[in-house]
Order: structure tokens, then sequence, then C-alpha cells
């Protein structure tokens, strides 16, 4: 009987159902990335604000004041008080005459020595000079409670970790498509919750939940569509879906500068996840997992389908597929640590992600988004990491994927302590350089995904890539602590820790066995012959045309 391998080739191995499925998932990383960086905009903070007078907060309300007859009052009595603080006020009796609708709410303000009267904090809530709509201002996410917009983005990484491991444990048990649509609709509907919260409290529970099937899609998605294609396509798809990934992160800031209120951004950026549950009808279960769950005739049917789609027809003999005679077995956390080859890989990928994670978002962090026009600067921020993706679909089939992963971590680590130590009359050179450190390290973020998708085993590789991604997640709350607290010791010890990281990633992927040209591994024997079969590869195929 053929191999899986065998009869994929004879259906096709990136036709037309392929690119099919291809465009169709990759517009979930479209979403993802709109729930990832989204915060920016739904959390955009005011930039001027004054305390509410509780004189004015009441009027407001009984006398049915305008915004711009309530902000005025506010704005005359801080200019009058002389305090310019936003997050403090005096603390006076301020509702002595506040009885009828036309006396004048200043009229009581103490005459003279301010300066004795003792300050108290904003209890009435504050007025905003430009009001825009975003998590900041609806909930007063100002002073003492600025911190709960931070919260609200490390409870989405929470999220994302969550879904890794409970979604992709889910995907390699009980089928990919199946997760997918689950997951598709939870996200879906837990954004409209969001969308529709009456507080931070139901906000973040749903943002948390959010972010738990959210991270089903994205990494469910990745997934199918390097299980469905053959060994030399899995790269191209492998990177490309990726793209999407930024093209979602360059069209947000469109949305949120058209559509400037946080609820109808959330809202839009939500319901696509709706539309993917039309791909029950459009997508099958993945022929490899089929396999794993010892389904050979279902995995036939579909690879039937396949090969129709793609206009060929399987030789006579295959009538059937090769089917495992190994115990069908549920994935857990022993099975990546159960063989010295497996303990290795899973390790170094772990850290990886998290290095990957903690100096990407540094330095975006660390360049930051000046001060100006927030959507322009945020597009063109976005645009710098589509070279990264076209650098890796040129070189990658040329060098592979370890010498490449390797190269990237160590210059971007190598242009981090570069950068540490430019004078700072250089301002053009710095940025040049960090600019090149971002480059290395979104080039690492890319690579990862593909090469841990490419040394798990089919029985257990959707598990295994949202475990070590979890780790991405750990990163992504890590890293601006990391930032801020180091740069109070030092403005650039950042970039030196960023430095050792990279540069430890990438000796490390050194012991990573390669992957270009190899069948994906579908049992965990089949991991622990990578390094023997990456030898053997390249020597038998070192003047194929096909690897190079």
């Amino acid at each position: 009987m053929p191999s899986f391998d065998e009869v994929l080739k004879e259906a096709g191995e990136f036709g037309r159902f392929q690119k099919k499925v291809f465009f169709l998932l990759c517009q979930t990383g479209i979403t993802f990335s709109f729930l990832f960086v989204g915060v920016v905009f739904i959390g955009q903070p005011p930039e001027q604000y004054w305390c509410r007078i509780p004189c004015a907060a009441e009027r407001s309300e009984r006398c049915a004041w305008t915004f711009e007859e309530e902000y005025n009052v506010t704005v005359l009595a801080s200019s009058l008080m002389n305090y310019s603080s936003q997050c403090k006020r005096y603390d006076v009796e301020w509702n002595s005459t506040c009885s009828s609708c036309s006396d004048d709410p200043l009229s009581h303000l103490p005459n003279g020595s301010l300066g004795k009267v003792p300050l108290t904090t904003c209890q009435d809530g504050w007025r905003y000079e430009k009001p825009h709509s975003s998590i900041a201002t609806e909930f007063d996410l100002v002073c003492d409670n600025k911190w709960m917009i931070d919260m609200t983005q490390a409870v989405l990484n929470l999220g994302f970790l969550i879904g890794g491991f409970t979604l992709g444990y889910a995907a390699d048990r009980y089928g990919r498509i199946l997760i997918y649509l689950f997951s598709a609709f939870g996200a879906g509907l837990c954004g409209l919750i969001v969308a529709f919260a009456e507080n931070i409290v139901v906000f973040s529970i749903f943002r948390f939940l959010q972010g738990v099937f959210g991270k089903g899609t994205w990494m469910t998605a990745f997934v199918i569509v390097t299980e469905i294609v053959g060994s030399e396509e899995r790269r191209i798809v492998g990177i490309i879906i990726q793209v999407f990934f930024t093209f979602g992160v360059i069209i947000l800031p469109g949305i949120a500068y058209l559509i400037p209120t946080w609820r109808w951004i959330q809202l839009i950026t939500t319901l696509p996840n709706f539309l993917f549950l039309l791909y029950y009808w459009l997508i099958p279960e993945s022929p490899r997992w089929l396999l794993t769950r010892k389904e050979g005739e279902k995995a036939f049917k579909v690879m039937q389908s396949i090969a129709k789609d793609n206009g060929k027809s399987f030789p006579p003999h295959f009538s059937e597929i090769t089917v495992s005679d190994n115990e069908v077995s549920n994935p857990s956390l022993f099975d990546l640590v159960r063989t010295p080859q497996m303990r290795k890989i899973t390790l170094i990928l772990m850290y990886a992600w998290f290095t990957s994670a903690v100096v990407y978002q540094g330095l975006v962090l660390r360049l930051g988004i000046i001060k100006g026009n927030l959507y322009l600067e945020f597009f063109i921020s976005a645009l710098m990491e589509l070279p990264a993706a076209f650098l890796i679909l040129l070189t990658i089939d040329r060098i592979g994927r370890r010498p490449l992963f390797v190269s990237s971590a160590i210059v971007a680590g190598i242009a981090c302590l570069i950068t540490a130590f430019l004078p700072k009359d250089m301002p053009s050179l710095t940025t040049s350089v960090a600019i090149l450190a971002r480059l290395g390290i979104t080039i690492t973020f890319e690579l990862v995904y593909l090469v841990n998708s490419e040394l798990y085993p089919t029985v257990f590789r959707n598990f295994g890539v949202s475990l070590c991604s979890g780790l991405c997640d750990i990163g992504g709350i890590v890293a601006p602590f990391l930032l801020y607290r180091l740069s109070d010791i030092w403005s650039e010890l950042p970039l030196i820790i960023y430095c050792i990281l990279a540069v430890l990633s990438g000796i490390l992927v050194i012991l990573l066995p390669e992957t270009k040209g190899l069948s994906l591994p579908e049992t965990i024997e089949d991991v622990e012959q990578l390094s023997s079969s990456s030898r053997r590869c390249g020597n038998t195929h070192q003047n194929s045309s096909s690897y190079v």
C-alpha cells in the first residue's frame, strides 16, 4: 500500500484544492492580528484630561448640560485654582451652591491661599479635552487606574497561553477542522460580548476568552495548511500565512482611523470570525490527522476529493493508504520529552519562542510609536515587517531552515549590542542598526512557526506547536516589564539583555535537525531519525534542483 506522501504526490502537492484552502485559512491571520495588537487603538489613552468637578457632575445630569458647558466649567475651575495635575483636585466643598441650575458653580471657590487646601483624588471621574472613544475614556482608565489597560493585554496573552494548551490538545484528539470551527465561533461570540461590555471586569473576562479561542483558530489554521501540502511547499505556506498576519497589522490603523469608536472597531474586527464557520462546507478534515486516528478509509476519500479538485486521478493500485500499526494514543505533555531527541527539540523551541517574543516586542516598545500621528506611524512600523517574509522565501530553499534561523538570531543580537553603544549624536545610524535588529528578530519569529510544525510528529503536532508557542505568550507578558524596569537602571541595558537572549537562541538552534526537503514526521520514531535522515537527504539531493 502507498504511504500518505506517495498518495499526496499523485493527488497534487500544491494544486487548486490546496491553494483554495490555503487562501481561506490565511484570512485567520488577519483577524488574529486584529486581536493581537488591537489594544493600541481600543485602549488608546487620552492626551489631556481634568478632574471632573462634583458640582458640575451633578448639574450635568440634573440640568441636562451639554458636554461643552460642563467642559468649560471644569477647565475654568482648573485654571483658577492654578493646579495642573490630571489626577488630583483641591479638597473643597463644591456642592454648596449646586441647588439651582442658574447658580454660578465657581462662585463658592475659596478666595486666596489655595496652597493650604489639601488635595484629594478625582472622585467624580474626568473630563477629556478631545473626547475619543476608547476603553480608557469610557471606563476612566487613567491615573491610578491606568494599569488596567496593560492588565487587559496581559489577560489576553494569558488567554493565548491557555488556548494553546487546551485547544492545541483538543485539535490533536478531536480533529483539526472541528476545533478550528469551534474556536472561530467562540472568538466571534466573546468578541461581540467585549464590544458591548458595560464595565472593565466584563471586558477583561471576555477578552481573556477571546484570546483563548483566537489562539485556537490561528494555531489550528497554521497546522492544517502545513499538513495538506508537500514538503517543498511547506516553507511557502508557512511563511505567507504569517504575511497575512502582517497585512492585518497594516490594515488595522486604517480601520481605527475611519471608525474612531472602540466598540465599532471591536465589532468590525470580530465579525469575520463568524464567516469562518462557512469553512465547514469548504475544508475537509486533515487526512494526515485521520491516519493517526486509524481512519484510513476516510483519509483516502479526502485524498480522492483533493485529486479530483486538482484534476488528477490515482493509479489503479492506489486503493487505500498505509495506516501505521502503532496504537492510537492521545497526546500528552510527556510525549514532548519522552525521548532524547524530543526533549532537545522541545526545550530549544520553547526558548526560541520566548526569546523571539521578548526581543521583538521589546524592540517595538523601545522604538515605540513616536508622538505624532498614531495611525500613520503604526502603519509604517507594520510595513517594516514585510521584507522579513520575502527574505525568507528567497533564501530558505537555498540555505535551509537552520542556517537562516541561526544567522538571523545572531544578527539581531549583535545589532542590539551595537545599538546600545552607538553615540547619541548619530540618530540615523542608531535607527538603521535598530531596524536591522528588528528585521533579524522578525525573521526568527516567522521561522520558529515553520520549524516547530516540521519537527513535531502528526500525532501531536498541533498540541506541540501550541504548547511551545505558549512561551511566546509568556514572553509577551514579560517584555514590557523587562524593558521598563531595566531602563530605569540604564536606558540601554535592555538591549544588552536582548543581545544575550538572541545570540544564545541562535547558538542553541544549531543543535536542531535540518528539515529542508524532508517529509513531515508521523511518529516519535520518525522524529528520532530526523538528524540522520537530514544528512542522507542532503547527500542524496546534493545536486537536485528540487532543493536548491
